[in-house]
C-alpha cells in the first residue's frame, strides 16, 4: 500500500451566517498520501484556516465528507474526535504554545502522557530520541521559557510527533521566524517527509517556503483553484 490515503475531503462546503450567509468553502474536494509534503496557500481571507481546522476536526460545522485514514468523521461524539486528534494528527502552530512551567523533554512527552499508550520510560526515551533527529537533545531539560523562536518552534514539531501521528498539521509554522529558522523548518519537514514518510499538511503564507513542498494546493475565495 504504497500510496493509501492519509487525508481526503469531499464536497467539504462551510458558511456563517452572521447576519446574511457568507459561504467560507466551496466544494473542496481532494485527497492526500501518505508521505506527501502539500502546502496551502492564498491570500488572507481565502478560507485556509477554516478548511484547516475541518481537516483536523476541530471544526465539525460544514457539510460534505470528512475521511482521515479511510474512517469517516461523521456523527463521531466529541470525546471520539478528540482521539482521533491526539493519535492521528500532530500539531504544529505559529505560536508553540510550549507550557513554560515544563522542560522541553516534558513538553515533547505531554500528548503521549495523554495518550497513555506507552510508558512514562518509554515516552522518555522516544522524546530524547526526537529531540536528537531535530538537533536539539541538548535542551532536553531546559525550561519552555529559556529557548529562542527557532528552538521553540523545533520542540513543538518533536511534540506533534511523539505520538506517531498520520498527518502533520501546520498552521503557519515559519510565521514568526526569520528567514534562517524558517529553512530550518522547512528542511526538518522535508525530511521527515522523505525519510521518515511523514504526512504533512502546511497552511502557509510564505511562497518560498510552498515552492519548495511536493505539491501546492492554491485557494481563492473559498475554493481550490489549482493542486487538488
Amino acid at each position: 500500500m504504497e500510496h493509501e490515503k492519509v487525508i481526503e475531503a469531499v464536497s467539504i462546503c462551510k458558511s456563517f451566517n452572521d447576519p446574511v450567509k457568507i459561504e467560507v468553502l466551496k466544494d473542496i474536494t481532494f485527497e492526500i498520501k501518505r508521505g506527501e509534503f502539500v502546502s496551502v496557500i492564498g491570500k488572507s481571507g481565502c478560507g485556509k484556516s477554516t478548511l484547516l481546522y475541518i481537516l483536523s476536526t476541530m471544526d465539525t460545522d460544514y457539510t460534505g465528507k470528512l475521511l482521515i485514514d479511510n474512517i469517516s468523521m461523521e456523527h463521531k461524539t466529541e470525546k471520539e474526535l478528540a482521539a482521533v486528534r491526539n493519535e492521528k494528527i500532530g500539531f504544529v502552530f505559529q505560536f508553540h504554545y510550549l507550557l513554560n512551567e515544563f522542560t522541553v523533554l516534558k513538553n515533547v512527552m505531554l500528548p503521549g502522557l495523554k495518550l497513555k499508550k506507552l510508558s512514562e520510560e518509554e515516552l522518555e526515551s522516544k522524546a530524547l530520541n526526537l529531540l536528537k533527529i531535530l538537533g536539539i537533545e541538548k535542551l532536553a531539560a531546559k525550561m519552555a521559557n529559556q529557548l529562542s523562536g527557532g528552538e521553540k518552534q523545533r520542540v513543538a514539531i518533536a511534540r506533534a510527533m511523539i505520538n506517531d501521528p498520520l498527518i502533520i498539521v501546520g498552521d503557519e509554522p515559519t510565521g514568526n521566524l526569520d528567514s534562517r529558522n524558517s529553512q530550518v523548518v522547512f528542511d526538518i519537514f522535508k525530511e521527515l517527509a522523505a525519510e521518515y514518510r511523514q504526512t504533512l499538511l502546511i497552511v502557509t503564507h510564505d511562497n518560498s517556503f510552498a515552492e519548495k513542498t511536493q505539491r501546492i494546493i492554491h485557494m481563492d475565495d473559498g475554493r481550490i483553484v489549482n493542486g487538488n
